[in-house]
């Protein structure tokens, strides 16, 4: 039995520990906060046995086999370290770090210790991303590539009235490309490799750093758009177009209802079996990550989207 910890207690952190529930081979173990009450209430709500105050002493715990660290962004890398350093896998919430170069060298450290180092990225692990990918030969040659991810959050109210908080704070490493837009973004990645170039615009808010965005990826043969936003709403789906069919996708983070169009035909659609929680799949990697399963695959396309996530930042707020 694997003995998770899970360090911070937002909404994320109860889905994570509700998909544990769901798998065999984990148990949630321990729920770190730095506010002993905050740590205790979450972990009565989930079922964990036990708290640390803070993450020092959840890594101290002989009852904590690997972590899950679901705490600000800008924290993540000193979190990792860590959590490395005292030999304890690591699933750490998306984006993982800051920078591909933070990334590149957290990654080197762990494999010198021999920790497994995984980010959390749900669609990498998603039945329906892998749905996807086995439906594109039938589309034929891929011409264009069009990935969104738009939700506005509740959140933006406060940045309205003037307020700052977690997810668009900058000096916490908020923004709305970093916290939806890798989705998109790693899926691109995951189907496609890594693009030869990438063309981006940010629109900025109040807060200080970007709201929604645009980018254009470039590759032999095709392109591919990349849309997201925080503070507007869409029911437009993801597409991609061969030529000969085209494939919408319902929710690029979790895709559930697919529909295939082959050219000249009409379209049919195709359901995705998968978990309702779609956090599930992410807990099942680190459970084989654990138990030795070549990562490295997963860690290289981390970075080629957080390298991709540099270039999109350097690109000034319209």
């Amino acid at each position: 039995m694997i003995r998770i910890g899970i360090v911070g207690t937002s909404s994320i952190s109860e889905r994570f520990a509700e998909a544990v529930d769901l798998v065999d081979g984990v148990v949630v173990s321990r729920v770190a906060s730095r506010d002993a009450d905050r740590a205790r209430a979450f972990a009565d709500a989930v079922g964990a046995p036990a708290t640390a105050t803070g993450v020092d002493d959840l890594l101290a715990a002989d009852d904590v086999d690997a972590v899950y660290l679901a705490s600000p962004n800008a924290v993540h890398a000193v979190q990792i370290s860590a959590a490395v350093d005292a030999g304890i896998p690591t699933l750490v919430e998306k984006p993982a770090v800051l920078s591909a170069a933070e990334w590149d060298a957290l990654v080197g450290h762990a494999r010198e210790r021999g920790v497994v180092l995984l980010e959390a990225m749900r669609t990498a692990y998603d039945p329906g991303l892998a749905a996807v990918g086995e439906l594109l030969p039938r589309l034929g040659t891929v011409r264009r590539v069009s990935l969104r991810y738009e939700k506005r959050s509740a959140r933006y109210d406060h940045v309205l009235a003037g307020e700052q908080t977690n997810i668009f704070d900058p000096a916490l490493g908020g923004s709305a490309l970093r916290d939806l837009g890798v989705y998109p973004l790693h899926a691109l990645v995951r189907l496609f490799g890594a693009p030869r170039a990438i063309h981006a615009a940010r629109v900025g808010i109040a807060s200080g750093t970007d709201g929604l965005g645009s980018a254009l990826a470039v590759y032999d043969g095709f392109v591919a758009d990349i849309a997201w936003s925080k503070i507007t709403d869409t029911a437009l789906p993801s597409e991609i177009q061969g030529e000969d069919g085209s494939l919408a996708i319902d929710a690029i983070d979790a895709p559930r209802r697919l529909t295939l169009t082959p050219r000249s035909e009409a379209p049919h659609g195709i359901a995705v079996d998968a978990p309702d929680n779609p956090m599930v799949g992410e807990v099942e990697r680190l459970r084989e990550a654990v138990e030795g399963a070549d990562i490295s695959d997963d860690q290289d396309v981390t970075s080629t989207t957080l390298r991709l996530v540099d270039e999109m930042l350097a690109t000034p707020l319209a």
